[in-house]
Formats: C-alpha cells, sequence, structure tokens
C-alpha cells in the first residue's frame, strides 16, 4: 500500500514550496493533480515493479471532492495525510501584488481580497480535518522547507543528493560544478601506449592512477574533506550538490578518481551518483 499525501491549501500559501520539499526527500510528486485522476495515479504506483512508494499529491480547484477522496484512500489500506497550508489574506494580497499573478477564482469574485475569502471559505472544510496545517504568513521559504521536513523527513537517508563528474579540461568547465577538483598532477595513462586505448573504468587505469602516493594520499584527503562539508551542506538546506573532477581529456585520471570517490561516499551511506561529461570525447 502506499504512503500518499494529500496536499491542499489556498492559492499562494506555499503548496508548490511544500511538494518541492517533499521531492526532495523523494516523494512521487503531481501537482495541480485533479481529484477525479487520484486513484488512477495511485493504481500506477500500487503496480508490481513500481518504484514509486510515497506520493504527493497537489489538489487542484475541486475542493470538495478532497475529503471524500481521503477517506476512499483509507478504507483501501493507504496511508494518507493531508496537509494544509495557509496564509493571512492581508499576506497573500502582498504575494499576489509581488507576482502579479491572477487568482484562480478571479473571475468569480469581485476582487483580489474577495477572491482569497471565497476560496478560504470553499476550502474550510478540509483545513478543519488536515493532519496537519502550516500557516505561512511569518515563514520564509527556508523555514517552510525546516517545518515539512520536520514532520516528513524520516532520517533513513540523507536528503542531499551527490553527483561526482569527470571532465577533461580542455571541454571547458561543467557548468552545474559546485566544487571543482584538478587531478592533472597524478601520472597521466595517456603516455603509456598500452592504457592509452583504455578508460579510467578500466583496473589496469585506475591501479595506474590511485595505487601511486599520490593518488592514493589525493583520494583519502578528499574522501574525508567531503565526509566533514556534505553534513554542512545539508544543515544548511542544499538538496543537490555536484563535485566536478577534472583531468586534461576526461578520460582516465578523471574517471578512475570520480568511480573511487562515488564508491567511498555510497558506502557511507550518501546517496550518489557518478558520471563522465566526456569519456567518449
Amino acid at each position: 500500500m502506499a504512503e500518499i499525501v494529500l496536499i491542499s491549501g489556498l492559492s499562494g500559501a506555499g503548496r508548490s514550496g511544500a511538494a518541492d520539499v517533499l521531492e526532495d526527500l523523494g516523494w512521487y510528486v503531481v501537482d495541480n493533480l485533479p481529484t477525479a485522476l487520484v486513484d488512477t495515479i495511485v493504481d500506477l504506483a500500487a503496480k508490481p515493479g513500481s518504484e514509486i512508494s510515497r506520493l504527493a499529491l497537489v489538489g487542484g480547484r475541486d475542493h470538495e471532492n478532497v475529503l471524500p477522496k481521503v477517506a476512499k484512500l483509507r478504507a483501501d489500506g493507504h496511508r494518507v495525510r493531508l496537509l494544509f497550508l495557509d496564509a493571512s489574506t492581508k499576506q497573500l494580497v502582498k504575494r499576489y501584488d509581488a507576482t502579479r499573478r491572477r487568482h484562480p477564482l478571479a473571475g468569480e469574485a469581485a476582487g483580489l481580497v474577495e477572491s482569497i475569502e471565497l476560496e478560504r471559505s470553499e476550502l474550510d472544510p478540509v483545513r478543519g480535518a488536515a493532519d496537519l496545517v502550516i500557516d505561512t504568513t511569518d515563514l520564509n521559504v527556508h523555514q517552510l522547507k525546516d517545518r515539512i521536513l520536520h514532520a516528513f523527513d524520516t532520517g533513513t537517508e540523507s536528503r542531499l543528493q551527490v553527483a561526482v563528474e569527470s571532465f577533461g579540461f580542455k571541454h571547458g568547465l561543467p557548468l552545474d560544478a559546485d566544487m571543482v577538483l584538478d587531478v592533472r598532477f597524478l601520472p597521466n595513462p595517456h603516455w603509456d601506449e598500452a592504457l592509452r586505448p583504455l578508460t579510467g573504468h578500466d583496473p589496469k587505469v585506475s591501479g595506474y592512477v590511485l595505487e601511486t602516493s599520490a593518488g592514493s594520499d589525493f583520494v583519502d584527503r578528499i574522501d574525508e574533506l567531503l565526509a566533514s562539508l556534505l553534513p554542512q551542506y545539508e544543515a544548511e538546506g542544499r538538496s543537490y550538490l555536484t563535485v566536478a573532477i577534472g583531468c586534461t581529456g576526461g578520460r582516465h585520471r578523471s574517471v578512475a578518481v570520480t568511480e573511487e570517490l562515488a564508491a567511498r561516499l555510497r558506502a557511507r551511506g550518501v546517496a550518489v551518483r557518478a558520471k563522465h561529461l566526456n569519456l567518449a570525447s
């Protein structure tokens, strides 16, 4: 059975922001979902072989159908929580004035304040039945994120997603890199005719690079550095971090070091993926 969070609330109160936080936590998020389609999404998640175990569904305009749908899902055995995002009318007016967006009920009321109050009255039963109500009137995006994390983060895995990527300096720096490490000082397999056709994936190349004193010392030190830095990045609310490892061409040294660092991070429980930008260049 699926674990489901239905996100409801006033327009402009932070529903999409809450959904973004849940997505970073590994939830499968569907935004602006009509209630009639909830069963379809849940059925897809429940199919054998599906990798979807946690669903965060941001409701659409059909507010009157939310509570009957929650009741049905619970009767079917799913664990369902109803999250409601609220904010004062004054604050919502300020947000709409700042973004210059049109309120969804603008065509049904005389003005912005009236639209907000109309939506509030429509959603009052949903708010009353919610498992968790978060008033975002005085919250910034970081404080809202902290509230969502406190309520929904199980703590079973790292929230920080780390990418370790190899590249070649001759191709230019990766645009998405948060940290760049230069390994061009390590022994270069390119100058060994037997190793030149191979890549850093090959044990002969990785051994050539990593089994030297310079190679092993570098990887040990970077591993220690990341072990101390990653919790700090996570504490600051970072969801993604990209560490780029560069050599001249991006085929030998950077690939070997990237794979080794990724393996060490993975062994420590870090959610990490290794990718190679210039391996085929």
